[in-house]
């Protein structure tokens, strides 16, 4: 099995180990994937070295253009072996996915497009929900490794149907992270204790645990990354192309979108709730 992909590419193969499958692991950062040796990781030096005698491939990088690289030209695809299963688990939208069920197809692999929900905690602790759409053949060979890495899964049809699922998961998610920032950042305006707010829903139909950890986040200004507010913006855009593609306008999705790309520059590498410094009151934004 190839497992090629980032913090979330990383703890997936961290626990396909635990699970006792064998792993062979490339990133295009070497040294990012050394420590899953010590975990029995058999480490590649490219793309084609890592799918040697594999089964099965697993991609989970940032984008579309990760994901080409590290399958096409020279790369993966070049040394996969005919009748080899490609699980194509990055968040890359539509036009991303039919390319990469163009490349499976012209290279003889079953392929399943299963983007995941989750971030690095649910990845590391094996509680990711999967969203995997192909033909129904593929499942039975699928299905122990989604459940290696997830807490479920979900079969939602033909491939590109898991990418449409995901595109409007994250819709809801990017609104709640948004509608969060903009609560806390009023609230401190007007000179009230955030955690009010908390116990004026707790327990009620308003209540969040995804809001109170974002929420946190913000109210401590603790950004580290779980999932990087460059790849939540990557995200918005692909929302917002699917949705322009079918003539639709999602007004709140693309105030979304654009809030985040406002943060891009200067906080792209930290987590998605630094969004929140941008709707801050400038006496506070800087607060430890």
């Amino acid at each position: 099995m190839l497992g090629a992909g980032g913090t979330m590419g990383f703890a997936m193969a961290q626990n396909l180990l635990a699970a006792g499958f064998r792993v062979q692991a490339w990133n295009r950062t070497f040294e990012k994937a050394e420590p899953l040796a010590a975990a029995g990781a058999e480490l590649a030096e490219s793309p084609a070295a890592a799918v040697d005698r594999a089964d099965t491939i697993l991609t989970a990088v940032s984008d579309v253009n990760a994901v080409i690289a590290t399958m096409d030209g020279g790369g993966a695809l070049s040394a996969a072996e005919d009748g080899a299963l490609w699980l194509q688990m990055s968040t890359i939208g539509e036009d991303g996915t039919a390319r990469c069920a163009e490349l499976a197809r012209g290279h003889g692999l079953g392929f399943v497009d299963a983007p995941v929900l989750g971030t690095k905690q649910p990845a590391e602790q094996g509680e990711l929900v999967v969203l995997a759409s192909g033909a129904d053949g593929l499942q039975e060979s699928a299905e122990p490794i989604f459940g290696a890495v997830g807490k479920k899964t979900l079969w939602v049809g033909e491939a590109g149907a898991g990418t449409r699922l995901k595109l409007v998961a994250n819709t809801w998610i990017l609104a709640v992270l948004e509608g969060g920032a903009e609560a806390i950042a009023l609230a401190e305006g007007l000179g009230v204790d955030p955690s009010l707010l908390f116990e004026a829903i707790q327990d009620g139909p308003l209540d969040m645990g995804y809001l109170r950890a974002k929420s946190r986040a913000m109210i401590e200004r603790d950004f580290a990354p779980s999932f990087s507010l460059r790849l939540a913006a990557k995200d918005a855009g692909l929302v917002e192309e699917s949705a322009g593609r079918r003539g639709m306008e999602l007004p709140l999705l693309s105030a979304v979108r654009r809030q985040l790309d406002n943060g891009v520059e200067e906080h792209g590498d930290e987590d998605m709730s630094a969004t929140f410094l941008a709707s801050a009151p400038r006496a506070t934004a800087g607060r430890a």
